[in-house]
Parts: C-alpha cells; sequence; structure tokens
C-alpha cells in the first residue's frame, strides 16, 4: 500500500517532460478514515474538485496548447491521488502530440485507474477564460467575531456547541481556516463554507474550532472529513454540508465537498485561489 511518506512530496525530482501515467501516487483513504471511526459504509456524499492551471501539449503540428481543467473526484474512491505526482504527470503532456479531445480521454482513463473510481474531467480553452470570473462562497462570515483564541491544535471539537432549542437553516464561511501538508509540514491555506439546518451552531465555538486546525497535519480531503464529523457528532445538524477552497499550490487547487444529501458543488474560484 502506498503511503504518503513513499510519495514524491518533500523530494528532490527532475520533472519529465514525457507523459507516463505510472507518475500518478495513489493513497488510500482507508487508514485516516479509520482514525476517524470510519468504515466501508461512509456518512456523507462528497467529491473532490481540483483546478489544474498549468496544462499545456502539443497539436498535431507542433504548436504548443493549453487550458484550464476541472478534475472530479468521488470521494468514494479508494484512494486520492497525491498533489505532486499529480503535478508531474501533467507535467508530462509538454511534448506530447494530440487533439483536446483525446487529452480529456486519456486523463480520464489514467485518473480513474489511480483513483480506483471514475473521475470527471472538464478542459477550459483559451477562448473561454475571458467569462471566467471570481467568486467567493456564499454565506456570512464568522471573521469579525471578537474573542480571545489561544488554541492552535490539534483540532478540538469540544468548542463546537449548538443551541437544540433554536431549529435554523444558515451558511456560515471563514477564510481562517489553516493546515499543515503531512509529509513536507507546509502550510495549506483554505476557506471553508458551513450549509446546515438544525441547532444553532455557536459562532464563536465554531470559529475557535476551525482555528484550532493551524497547527494541524493532514491532506485537505481529511480535514473536511474531520470537520463534517466533528459537527455532525456534536452537534447533530439534520442536514449538513462542508465546502473548503484551498489555495493552488504548484498549479493545482484542492477543494474538498462532503454532503448529507447528494449532489455537486459549484467550483467558484477565490480571490485567494
Amino acid at each position: 500500500m502506498n503511503a504518503p511518506h513513499d510519495s514524491p512530496l518533500g523530494q528532490s525530482t527532475v520533472y519529465p517532460d514525457r507523459y507516463d501515467p505510472a507518475l500518478l501516487f495513489p493513497v488510500a483513504r482507508a487508514a485516516n478514515r479509520a482514525a476517524l471511526g470510519l468504515g466501508d459504509a461512509l456518512p456523507f456524499h462528497g467529491v473532490d474538485v481540483w483546478n489544474a492551471y498549468e496544462l499545456s501539449w502539443l497539436d498535431a503540428r507542433g504548436k504548443p496548447q493549453v487550458a484550464l481543467a476541472e478534475f472530479r473526484i468521488p470521494a468514494d474512491s479508494p484512494h486520492l491521488i497525491e498533489s505532486k505526482s499529480f503535478k508531474l504527470y501533467l507535467n508530462g503532456y509538454n511534448h506530447e502530440r494530440l487533439d483536446a479531445a483525446a487529452l480529456q480521454q486519456r486523463l480520464v482513463r489514467d485518473l480513474s485507474a489511480a483513483a480506483g473510481a471514475p473521475v470527471a474531467v472538464a478542459l477550459t480553452p483559451p477562448a473561454q477564460f475571458g467569462a471566467l470570473a471570481l467568486a467567493e462562497l456564499a454565506g456570512e462570515s464568522i471573521d469579525a467575531l471578537e474573542l480571545d483564541i489561544d488554541d492552535y491544535g490539534p483540532p478540538k471539537p469540544d468548542h463546537l456547541r449548538a443551541d437544540p432549542a433554536e431549529l435554523v437553516e444558515e451558511t456560515l464561511v471563514s477564510n481562517l481556516l489553516k493546515s499543515n501538508c503531512p509529509v513536507t509540514g507546509q502550510p495549506d491555506w483554505a476557506s471553508v463554507q458551513i450549509r446546515y439546518a438544525g441547532p444553532r451552531l455557536d459562532r464563536a465555538g465554531l470559529l475557535r474550532y476551525l482555528v484550532s486546525f493551524r497547527d494541524h497535519a493532514d491532506f485537505h480531503e481529511h480535514c473536511v472529513e474531520r470537520i463534517y464529523l466533528d459537527l455532525l457528532q456534536r452537534c447533530a445538524p439534520q442536514r449538513l454540508q462542508v465546502y473548503a477552497r484551498y489555495t493552488r499550490r504548484g498549479g493545482l487547487d484542492i477543494n474538498p465537498w462532503r454532503s448529507s444529501v447528494p449532489g455537486t458543488p459549484p467550483n467558484p474560484r477565490g480571490a485567494r485561489q
């Protein structure tokens, strides 16, 4: 089984300029989920939305082509894909001659094989770049709350409280989520949206809880699953969605979405992405 510390993360790497699907490094989700008390039956639906901003290849005459790419990896896939290996894999297309349709088909095939489940791929050509716009996560920000904080990790679910006497439906957002890469220790910055229906969340406690990830080391996907499970167990919402938008690194951003109801999230590129 692949372990994160065996991946290209944190290691000196010669960047390939030739296509090689073997560069993709799958990491089993099961170990981190077992630490959260999860088995095969997941208590959420979800998807990891990736955006690639550095994708290039050659047309049949050797002229470079570029596009933006969106990848959607289902949360019930047995593997996530380690981000640096993903970057190395995409870099391998730099001298590949193929058309956009063939590129998309190859991306779907290779990424689905690595994740162990069907991965959706969408390419945005330069002619459509002008239609793209920045859009922040919808909801009411809790970041302006006046409060003292001195807890930066490990994550403390006991900060979370809810009032069962007051049932609400609301969407809260924060730009203050930060965690660290579990291999390199590099900081991972994110905005997070919490959409729920049920007992009203104590906003001060929620903000303290999110800040308590500040020194926590884990992959983006597992941080979001921890947030989702802690809210579910501590606050008993009737419906719950947690969506984190992480800033990019190496031309890729990763945006995990977990929900109590099936669906598909939007893909708004925030100002920090």
